[in-house]
């Protein structure tokens, strides 16, 4: 291993796939030395904005080479699990972006490959690292903020298959095993482990084959509790909104952003090194490599999230 972590990006064209290597571009550690995409021109393009010595297609073209450490897929939620195998199958360290997949078996499986690997092993839960959602973490570890309710909405508009560009897609995503994973794991990384989860789905969109609306409620092992409003069809602001109503305060989270319930802001600036909530999750990656330790989020860490979705999965059936 050279000084740097050599990483790749593979779906570095995606709107996450930027994400990742803009938040890379500030770590010491770490070196994108391969992106990865679908088409050549496309990805060598994108290499060259961002001045990546190598361009190439597919993720066994990033496997094959020495100059990879540890690899970044930020690729279509049907290839999560599949691909983070190939990577921990090649020796490679991975942060696999949410969710790590779209089924309880195949999560499984990933969670049995990665504790059978000495290799680094991440879910880009990002949430947990998000400044806002950190600052709220920090005040329950210390015992000074105890969640009682918390309230999300996870809104969008898409009626078709497009990204956070508002590009096409190739693939379809799914309220439950993407957006909701998200509410899922933060719930239970905040308020303790969830014992009781419900869920109820609007109609099936005849087009996308998925529900577009979807209502869920969990309980925690603290008494907590949790309602998650989840939609596709919302025409209006979109993204995902947090009220975590305590014994104390209560307060807002907009993604890295952070306000009481009287909507004054909190400064989060001290939180950690940088109020990106994304390049923070991939110091932790880098962290966690060059100390030969467990990362927040591991498998390990966030099964329990795929193991509440399955279950839901199976109430929806």
């Amino acid at each position: 291993m050279s000084d740097k972590i050599r990483v790749a990006v593979v779906g570095a064209t995606g709107a996450f796939g930027r994400k990742h290597l803009d938040g890379l571009a500030n770590i010491e550690d770490a070196e994108v030395t391969v992106v990865a995409g679908t088409k050549q021109e496309k990805i060598q393009a994108l290499a060259d904005e961002y001045g990546i010595a190598t361009a190439v297609v597919g993720l066994d073209a990033v496997l094959e080479r020495d100059d990879v450490d540890a690899v970044i897929l930020a690729t279509p939620t049907q290839q999560h699990a599949e691909q983070t195998r190939a990577v921990l199958a090649a020796g490679k360290h991975v942060q696999v972006e949410i969710p790590l997949a779209d089924s309880l078996a195949e999560a499984e499986a990933t969670l049995a490959a990665a504790e059978a690997s000495d290799r680094v092993a991440m879910v880009g839960h990002t949430r947990r690292f998000n400044p806002s959602h950190q600052y709220i973490h920090n005040l329950v570890a210390a015992d000074e903020f105890h969640v009682q309710q918390m309230d999300v909405q996870t809104y969008f508009f898409r009626r078709t298959n497009t990204n956070a560009k508002g590009e096409a897609r190739s693939w379809t995503d799914h309220l439950l095993w993407h957006h909701a994973a998200h509410t899922v794991d933060l719930f239970a990384y905040q308020a303790g482990k969830i014992v009781q989860a419900n869920a109820i789905q609007g109609p099936i969109n005849p087009d996308l084959g998925i529900a577009m609306d979807m209502s869920i409620q969990l309980k925690s092992e603290t008494g907590a509790i949790c309602t998650l409003s989840l939609s596709f069809n919302n025409n209006g602001p979109f993204g995902t909104f947090f009220r975590y109503i305590g014994d104390t305060e209560t307060y807002i989270a907009r993604y890295d952003d952070l306000v009481n319930g009287r909507e004054e802001p909190i400064d989060v600036s001290d939180v950690a090194v940088s109020t990106n909530g994304i390049e923070l999750q991939d110091r932790e990656f880098i962290a966690a490599i060059r100390e030969g330790r467990e990362p927040n989020s591991s498998i390990r860490q966030v099964i329990d999230c795929y193991r509440v979705l399955g279950a839901l999965q199976e109430q929806l059936a």
